[in-house]
């Protein structure tokens, strides 16, 4: 996995934080509270998005 680019918007009464491989345009979305971490979200989101890439790679 290479670069990971990241997006934080606000949707009503949460955030979502999407995170996407630059190399595969792979992309990955999680949703949390507004009030939520943003270093956590892009944690959890860059652990989905590892967990997506390993699973498409047939790593899993």
């Amino acid at each position: 996995m290479g670069e990971v680019l990241f997006e934080f918007k606000r949707v009503g009464n949460v955030i979502r934080a999407s995170a996407m491989d630059a190399d595969t345009l792979t992309e990955v979305t999680v949703v949390a509270p507004l009030g939520a971490n943003p270093t956590h979200l892009k944690t959890v989101a860059m652990r989905k998005l590892k967990y997506v890439l390993e699973k498409s790679a047939g790593k899993s």
